[in-house]
């Protein structure tokens, strides 16, 4: 059988950007069971309450929710356990400086699947405030709004 390659997401985070400012990106490896991987080959799990945490000089994966594999029997996993994730020592201690100032946390923005190897996109985020939500918004707005515009001006040069 031909080993995978390539990407393949399987869930995205996207009110994470939106809800945070990213400062930092990292990519770790996931410790899971059979039946977790499974599920997630079907395409199926949801990053939307999970946060990642440092304890012990490991990194977690805590609230991601990963439905039960629907053929598995009595070895299926929970659905919302904590996982461990696999980073380098360095990253490890980069994170839990950063994390350790005030109003940084870590958040997975997307679960995918690295030449047959899952992994998850964490990103050291600062939480935004509401005025804050509402300019980004701006901005892209504005942004689109000038695209357009120049896009009919190019159409009627033409």
């Amino acid at each position: 059988m031909p080993k995978e390659q390539g990407q393949k997401v399987v869930a995205t985070n996207r009110k994470a950007r939106h809800d945070y400012t990213i400062e930092d990106t990292f990519e770790a490896g996931l410790v899971l069971s059979g039946t977790e991987v499974k599920s997630l080959r079907q395409g199926r799990a949801s990053l939307v309450d999970g946060y990642g945490f440092i304890d012990g000089g490991e990194a977690w994966l805590d609230a991601v929710h990963i439905p039960e594999y629907s053929q598995g029997t009595w070895t299926n996993h929970a659905p919302r356990r904590k996982r461990k994730l696999l980073l380098h020592k360095q990253q490890i201690i980069k994170i839990s400086q950063k994390t350790k100032e005030g109003g940084y946390t870590l958040i997975p923005l997307s679960i995918y699947f690295s030449d047959g190897r899952a992994k998850v996109e964490l990103a050291v985020a600062k939480g935004k405030r509401e005025y804050d939500k509402r300019q980004t918004l701006r901005e892209k707005q504005d942004k689109r709004e000038a695209e357009r515009a120049m896009r009919s001006r190019n159409r009627l040069g033409e």
